[in-house]
This record gives structure tokens, sequence and C-alpha cells, in this order.
């Protein structure tokens, strides 16, 4: 099951997910900035000791030595493979073996925030799982001592990987050791006192967060109990490309634990389910955004569910024709899932194949600014959104594609002429009336300042009128990708007006 993870990310050149082009552009200047003539004009990248490092210390080194597509991919196709590692250690702690269930919660390892892009933050919650796993061995073998001390260190790893991760691996030790101290004769009170002394072990990374917010600047906190994003997001939950296999498959992971409560024969475990309802309780409480990173309660639901399809187990002697019925079901199951992602992630690879061919046309160094439409409406991942990065590992130019993250952000993009056209969110367009974020296309386009760029670059875009690309000539024409070059000739009078659009949350960094 483990190397089955591996399985859907093999084929693609580099994994095929919203936001990972955008942390690979970042991965480039990283490795190469200081070097490159071209990119040490616009970019520069130092290390700061935050929680959010994750991928970035593995792929910025290995991008050194094999390139930035090649580093990114093997990284990242671990993240699955490591959480699907976790899941099983953490099952076979609490049940003493591996529950015939186990498999339907294994397709949660591609869920919709690692499909998001979301690679320090899938990290962190893959080694946290890992983490809880190594915890409830060294309680169940009774080696308290032993266990805080290790998680000293360990607390630190996935906190440096990501701030999150560590915290969903404290509330996970701490609720399974409440109900390890309740099971030893404690009250609830006091087993929840004595669970906050062992998880005290992995608090040291709290003065780190401390100083670095405190001396972040920006980054709100915003959306409390936003419910109807709160209702998406758990819809969500398996988001990839066809909506009645996501949501079919959803159902399926919502109702076997329901399923669970109600069979004579099943139960969930009160260590798991406990620390579910915790996570549950969380995603409830969490608002969309915390200090400037967006979609807080949304990275937290397929993991919850996880831990509720770990809890289930059998009251009493395993019953063979529903434990081999369950098997057979849970199996297949993490088998359609798995084919269903692979041959999603293929032809988002060959899609993204044939819009990246026009680069091969972009001189190196170039000043390229991107536009990317946003529909109004559709249920796939839009994995076209953050392709323009690609102009940075690929041809060492300028793109307008680079988010900041407040208070943390390693990169800084240094490029003023360049107006609104910076970076994150000013390549997102739409048509005009559709709600979602994005400037309308004729806007966008009448506000790019010429003399800042060398190429325009239209991807997914509808067909629009050729008013609205005065003064750009086509280059080269590809599936989903069109590249201009400027042309020097003056623009009509009214061709040219600026642009001034106020950043909204459209802006935050991941």
């Amino acid at each position: 099951m483990i190397v089955l993870a591996f399985v859907p990310l093999l084929y693609p050149p580099f994994p095929p997910l919203v936001d990972l082009p955008g942390h690979m552009g970042r991965f480039k200047v990283a490795a190469d900035g200081a070097t490159s003539p071209y990119l040490s004009q616009w970019y520069s990248f130092r290390w700061m000791p935050i929680g959010n490092l994750g991928v970035d210390v593995l792929a910025i080194p290995l991008a050194k030595l094999i390139g930035v597509e090649a580093a990114t991919k093997l990284v990242v196709m671990m993240i699955p493979a490591i959480t699907v590692a976790g899941m099983l250690w953490v099952a076979r702690e609490v049940h003493n073996r591996l529950p015939p269930t186990v498999a339907f919660a294994l397709p949660l390892a591609f869920g919709h925030p690692f499909m998001f892009g979301f690679v320090n933050f899938a990290l962190s919650m893959a080694l946290a799982l890992v983490a809880f796993g190594l915890w409830l061995r060294l309680g169940r073998l009774g080696k308290s001592k032993l266990r805080a001390i290790l998680f000293v260190p360990i607390s630190f790893i996935v906190f440096f990987a990501h701030t999150f991760g560590w915290g969903t691996l404290g509330l996970l030790c701490l609720s399974a050791e409440a109900v390890r101290q309740h099971d030893r004769g404690l009250s609830w009170w006091k087993a929840v006192l004595r669970a906050g002394y062992h998880a005290a072990a992995m608090a040291l990374p709290l003065a780190l967060m401390v100083l670095w917010r405190s001396e972040a600047a920006g980054g709100k906190t915003v959306g409390w109990f936003a419910w109807n994003f709160k209702l998406e997001y758990f819809a969500r939950a398996l988001r990839d490309r066809w909506e009645w296999l996501d949501i079919g498959s959803l159902a399926v992971v919502v109702l076997l634990p329901l399923f669970a409560l109600v069979h004579r024969r099943l139960v969930l475990s009160r260590n798991l389910a406990f620390s579910g309802l915790t996570l549950l309780a969380c995603f409830i409480l969490l608002p969309r955004v915390i200090f400037g990173s967006a979609y807080a309660d949304m990275r937290l639901v397929p993991y919850m569910l996880a831990i509720f399809v770990l809890a289930i187990r059998f009251k009493a002697e395993t019953v063979y024709p529903l434990a081999r019925t369950l098997a057979f079901a849970g199996v297949a199951f993490l088998l359609v899932r798995t084919a269903g992602t692979t041959a999603s992630f293929a032809i988002a690879a060959n899609h993204q194949r044939q819009q990246l061919a026009v680069l091969d046309d972009v001189p190196m160094g170039s000043r390229v600014v991107s536009l990317v439409w946003s529909p109004c409406k559709g249920w796939a991942n839009r994995r076209s959104d953050h392709l323009p990065s690609l102009i940075i590992v690929r041809r060492e130019g300028f793109g307008n594609d680079q988010w900041p993250l407040a208070g943390s952000s390693l990169l800084t993009t240094t490029y003023p002429e360049a107006g609104w056209y910076k970076g994150d969110p000013s390549g997102v367009v739409r048509s005009e009336g559709c709600r979602r974020e994005g400037v309308p296309i004729e806007l966008s386009l009448r506000g790019i300042p010429r003399d800042a760029f060398d190429y325009l670059w239209l991807v997914d875009l509808p067909p629009i009128p050729k008013a609205w690309v005065a003064g750009w000539a086509p280059v080269r024409i590809a599936k989903g990708s069109l590249l201009l070059k400027r042309v020097d000739a003056p623009l009509p009078a009214d061709a040219a007006p600026r642009l001034k659009i106020r950043r909204t949350e459209t802006a935050i960094g991941r």
C-alpha cells in the first residue's frame, strides 16, 4: 500500500498540483538565483527559521544536483507514501493489527490540500502521522521518559516542516494520551492534565512561533465560523477532477464510521474517536485565514476523516465473513481511487506539456506577464493557475506569479516597474460578470505596463477580440496556450489606461 502511493506521480515530469509550480519558482531562485545574471535582477532569497520549510529544505539542495523539476518530483512523491505509512502505523498501534477497513482511509493521502499543492503542510502532516504512531507505540510500551526525550527534536522537525502539522501532532498526542491515562484509572480531568504534562515535551517550538509572529508584519486572521465555506471544504475533501467519483468516494469515507457505530459487530476505538472529535472541534473553531495563510480550516478535513476511518474496529472477535468483505471492499476502493488519481495526473501532465511548449520560444532572462483564465464554475482543480512560474524555472525569466506569505516570505520580488503585475494574483483573470477571484480579462490586458515586459502569455483563455491585445504580436500557439511578443509601435490613445486594483484575500499566501 505504501508503494502504491508512489504510482500516481510516476508519469508526470513534475507533480501537477495547483500551487506547486509557484513553489518550484521559489526553489529555482533559492538554488540558482545568486549565480544567475537574470534572476538576481528581480528576485532574492534568504533562509529564515520559520514553520513553513518542509519541502524547501529538501528540494532546494537536491535541485543544485539534479535540477528543480526532478528534485521537486522526488520529494513530493514521498509525501503520500509517508502519509500512508503513518496511517498504517497508527492503525497498527491502536488495534494491535491492521483492521480490515484500513484501506478506506489511505486515498485521503491525496486529499484536497495535497492536490492544491500545499506541499510543506502536507509533508508536515505526513510526518505528524508517523510521529503519532511512534508516540502511541512508546506509550503502549510504557517508555514515557524515552518518549519525552525523543519528541523534543521530533517536534522541531515537524514544526519547521509546517506549523500546522506540529499543532495537529500536539492535539493527536494530547487526546490519545488523555484516553490512555483515563483507562489507567484517572478521572477525565486528571487524565487531561496528565496528558498535557506528557505532551509538554513538544511545546518548545512555541517560543520560535511567538518570536516569528512578533517580527512578522501584516497577516490577517479572518473568516471565523464561515459555515458556507466549511460545508464546501468538507464536500471537497477528495476533490480532483471528476465530481461524481470524488463525491461518491467521500460518501463512502463518511458513511463507513457511521456504519460502524450502528453495526452490532463494529465500534470505534475510543482512542482514535477522541482524536477525531478533537480535530473536528478544531475544524469548526478554526477561521478560514490565520496570519495571512489561507484555507486554514480546509486543510484539516481529509486527516480528520482518516482518523475516524482508522478508528473502526470489531467489538470482540473478528467476524471473518464481514472482515473479508470489508477488506476486499477497502482494497477495491483504494485501487479505484489510485487509478482515478493516476489517470487524472496523466491528463493534467499531458495538458501542461502542451501549454509549456510555448516557452521554447522565450529567450533566457525574458520578462513575461502571464494571464490565466479562471472559469466561473467547475469541479476539477485548476492546475494552470501557477503554471507561469515555470518561466522562472525553465527560462530564468521574470514571471508575475510569486505570492507573498505574510511575515515569512523567503523570496522577495524587486521589480517595481511591474506595478500590480509584480506577483500573484495579478495573473488570475475572469470573464465579465464572474463572481470568482480575478480581474476581468479586458481590464487586466489593458492595464499591463508594456515597457516592463517582453512577452505576454495567455493560458486557458477563451476567444477574445484582437483589439484587447493591441501592441502584442503572436509568436506561438499551443493547446490552451498563446505566447505574444511586445510590438514597439505606439498604442492607440484609449488602449492603455492603467489598472488600479486593491489587493484582496485572493492575494493571501499559502
